[in-house]
Formats: C-alpha cells, sequence, structure tokens
C-alpha cells in the first residue's frame, strides 16, 4: 500500500474516535468555562494535550491555585500509561523509520488510538496514525471549543443537566472492566473511599488537590501491583 492508501484507511478507521472525541470534549470545554478559562486557553490545551483524564484534572488543579510542580507532577503520574504504550507500539514499527516520524507518532498516542494502531497486522505505517490523527485531534479540539460556547450561550439548568455527562463518561469507562475483575472493581471501590475520606478529613483536606490525586494514584495503584501482580502472558 502507498503511503496515500495508509492515510486514508487512518482517516476512515478514526471517524469513530472523532464523533467519540466530540462528545466527551464538549463536556471538558462546559467544565472549562465553569472554571473561568477562556476558549482560547480551553482550544489550546486540548490540542496540545489529547488527555481527557490529564486534562480533567489539570482544571481542577488551575482552580486551585496550585503550583507548576503539582501539575506537572500530577500529569506525569495520570498519563504514564501512554509510556507502556509507546513501548508496545515501538514493537511494531520498522527500525529503519526515522526519528521525526517517531515524534510525530508520539504526540497521537491516546487509549483509542492505541487500540486502532496495536491491531493492526504487520508493522504500522506512520502514514496510518497521521490519518488517524487528522481526524480525532480536530474532534478532541472543536469539541471543547463548542463546549465553552455552550458554557457562554445555554442556561445554567442546561448547563447543570449537561454536566452530569462528564460522570457518566467515567462511570462508562469504570463499569465493564469492574464487572469483569473483582480485583478492579475492588480498587474502584478503595479509591472512592479514600478520596472521600482525603475530602472529609480535616487535615487530609487541606492538602491541594493536585497533590491528592498523586498521593492516591501512586498508593492505590502500587499496592496493587504488589499485592494482585498481572501474570506475564496478560500484561501490556
Amino acid at each position: 500500500m502507498s503511503n496515500f492508501s495508509f492515510f486514508k484507511k487512518g482517516i476512515k478507521d478514526g471517524i469513530p474516535i472523532f464523533l467519540g472525541y466530540l462528545a466527551v470534549s464538549f463536556t471538558f470545554g462546559i467544565a472549562a468555562k465553569s472554571s473561568g478559562i477562556s476558549a482560547a486557553e480551553a482550544v489550546l490545551m486540548s490540542f496540545s494535550n489529547l488527555t481527557s483524564a490529564g486534562q480533567f484534572a489539570a482544571l481542577s488543579i488551575i482552580a486551585s491555585s496550585a503550583s507548576y510542580i503539582e501539575m506537572a507532577v500530577t500529569q506525569l503520574v495520570i498519563n504514564l500509561r501512554y509510556c507502556l504504550m509507546s513501548s508496545a507500539l515501538s514493537q511494531k514499527i520498522s527500525h529503519k523509520m526515522p526519528f521525526w516520524h517517531r515524534f510525530i507518532m508520539s504526540f497521537g498516542v491516546t487509549d483509542e488510538i492505541f487500540g486502532l494502531s496495536v491491531n493492526v497486522k504487520g508493522k504500522i505505517s506512520p502514514f496510518y496514525s497521521y490519518g488517524i490523527m487528522s481526524v480525532a485531534i480536530p474532534g478532541w479540539t472543536l469539541g471543547t471549543l463548542l463546549g465553552v460556547i455552550s458554557g457562554t450561550l445555554l442556561p445554567a439548568r442546561v448547563l447543570s443537566a449537561l454536566s452530569v455527562a462528564l460522570y457518566g463518561m467515567f462511570i462508562a469507562v469504570i463499569i465493564p472492566p469492574a464487572r469483569k475483575s473483582k480485583i478492579i472493581a475492588g480498587v474502584v471501590a478503595v479509591s472512592m473511599l479514600l478520596s472521600f475520606i482525603f475530602a472529609k478529613t480535616p487535615f487530609l483536606s487541606s492538602i491541594s488537590s493536585g497533590l491528592r490525586i498523586i498521593i492516591l494514584t501512586l498508593v492505590i495503584a502500587g499496592v496493587t501491583a504488589i499485592l494482585f501482580p498481572l501474570k506475564e502472558e496478560n500484561a501490556l
């Protein structure tokens, strides 16, 4: 196949991602507007990050006026999974591929793009990744812009109703794997309990939201990895 054929296939495969990103980032746009972030700032954040969990966490960190160090460490912890995904994808690209191709492809490594790319038979062409990115990135960015605009024009009641979509998104992410694994279900329950304790305990509640996310993520993920390690054949 030619580079253009790979690019067209990437666009075709990426259309469902475009639609999904458009819906989820719309909710982010509304949340960004509620946090006092301008449309230009929200759009720039979505265009340059492409990380839903990281961006939603960033909003709470910005709202609490946390330090840049907390922001950086939080993003590192939350997005650390992309290092694993990139390592897996590195096994599916030619060792002769120039560095600049690898560099651009790495920017587009998200959960959804990784899911498509890792299932490609044989080696991955960088132009296939570019095709997916050419529709996925605009979808995420456009949805953010529409969400911010809606946050400006729509009545408060409508915005309140739309904000429920954010919780629906996280529930949709959590429930399916939790139903398949008692360990994951237990981790989710413990995470909710510890988050509640941190929010209600006088001393712990004084900890900034960014540092709170870092502590809970490292502790819960670390203890789970020690107590319930994945077997080698099930690991990524």
